[in-house]
């Protein structure tokens, strides 16, 4: 025997694996042994854990011995020669695929719930079982993970039978195995506890990764409809349970590709918050740069989006906020000023809300406007511009920063004050 247990099988594979620490790594267990196996690994390497869901197809007088598997998406592996050697018939590998379909539909609820599974799209997925006998599910798990949209896969298991790697057929970038004995007869030989793995602690090894590494983030790249022949490139970015989303205006020709205003979105979802970082203008018209100083267009454009978002079925019963950056914040808070704006809160970073004019009046929403303290113009005009709101606001300084808030440690002080504004008034909503 190589392992005393599942936990102690995972312990020594993720010791084999340290050269992946520090990657773009999704850990995906195959339930239900592989789970805690992964769970071991997911933990070594700091990294997100999910599961692949594949189902072996046994042999039905023998269910031990796969025949083959299936997977998510509808990937189907069968062994040739298998099904010649025990001489199974169409129509009893079909009775075994539906039973099996239908309990692979049923592990999906079980184990995920509501839940989206990780995002694997141009990622290293590493693929974790307690141990490799005939291939089959392995085949199929990493059929499924290939078709997600991995950038390159690695299978990694606790044992494996001598010439394994040959049954996978290239499917998989990388193999790894702990042992591989030249007397094999199954994986639980190898194991002084092989006992089944209960699905509560599938779930408990899911939901104990997902606590450490925070919620799951879907991203989606959108393009927003704003006016005749005019559509807009964006991201929307939702976390799983999301309490809110927030919608980036960015200011003086910048886009959602902003690296800070990025920065501050990935710690809003990182909170729980879904954003939708988008363009403004075209690129035709960023050209132009009197379009980054045309509030009402921007404004209107914001308005459109807006209206857009809240049709979204991710949005469908969430509060709305506005992260205003530069002349961003202008056209923030002129939407947020016109007649029946659902926008709940606004924040302003480093922004020229004096440019919103007249509309600073009607704002509603509890804005927050924050400037770095070494930033004296902005600083007077955001203390100019407050003095006209009607609402709640606050005007909070971030000791040392300049105008783009490039000093060590003040964006992540703006990314601080804005989840907890954000957060503390969807709340209320």
């Amino acid at each position: 025997m190589f392992f005393s247990d599942r936990t102690d099988a995972g312990r020594q594979l993720a010791a084999r694996l340290d050269h992946l620490k520090g990657h773009d790594v999704v850990v995906l267990g195959l339930p239900r042994g592989g789970v805690p196996v992964a769970a071991e690994v997911a933990d070594a390497l700091d990294a997100p854990l999910d599961i692949c869901l594949v189902r072996k197809l046994g042999v039905p007088a023998q269910p031990e011995l796969a025949m083959g598997a299936l997977g998510e998406g509808g990937v189907r592996v069968v062994n040739e020669r298998v099904l010649r050697e025990v001489g199974v018939d169409a129509r009893d590998l079909a009775a075994v695929e539906r039973r099996e379909h239908i309990e692979l539909d049923q592990r999906a609820v079980r184990y995920r719930g509501s839940r989206p599974s990780v995002p694997l799209e141009g990622r290293t997925v590493l693929v974790v079982d307690d141990g490799l006998a005939t291939g089959a599910t392995a085949l199929a798990a990493c059929r499924v993970v290939r078709a997600g949209g991995a950038a390159r896969i690695v299978l990694a298991v606790p044992v494996a039978p001598q010439g394994w790697t040959a049954r996978l057929g290239g499917e998989a970038d990388e193999t790894v195995s702990v042992h591989t004995p030249e007397v094999f007869y199954a994986i639980g030989q190898f194991y002084q506890d092989f006992s089944q793995t209960p699905d509560a602690e599938v779930v408990a090894c899911l939901d104990r990764n997902r606590a450490a590494h925070g919620p799951v983030v879907t991203d989606t790249d959108v393009r927003i409809p704003v006016a005749k022949r005019v559509t807009l490139a964006g991201t929307l970015a939702v976390p799983e349970g999301a309490t809110g989303i927030v919608v980036f205006a960015h200011g003086s020709g910048s886009g959602r590709h902003s690296p800070r205003n990025r920065e501050v979105a990935s710690a809003l979802n990182a909170a729980g918050l879904g954003t939708l970082l988008f363009d403004l203008l075209t690129e035709a018209e960023a050209v132009d740069r009197a379009h980054v100083f045309d509030t009402p267009l921007l404004a209107e454009r914001l308005t459109r989006t807006t209206e857009w978002l809240a049709e979204r079925p991710e949005a469908e019963g969430l509060p709305l906020g506005y992260f205003g950056a530069s002349t961003g914040a202008a056209a923030a808070l002129s939407a947020a000023g016109e007649p029946g704006s659902p926008v709940a809160a606004v924040v302003s970073r480093g922004g020229r809300p004096d440019l919103a004019g007249d509309h600073l009046a009607q704002v509603r929403a509890p804005t927050l406007l924050v400037v770095g303290s070494r930033d004296a113009l902005v600083l007077d005009l955001n203390r100019r511009a407050r003095s006209l709101l009607r609402c709640e606001s606050r005007l909070t300084e971030v000791e040392g920063a300049t105008h783009l808030f490039e000093e060590p440690g003040a964006l992540e002080e703006v990314a601080e004050l804005a989840t907890s504004w954000f957060t503390e008034h969807f709340r209320d909503q």
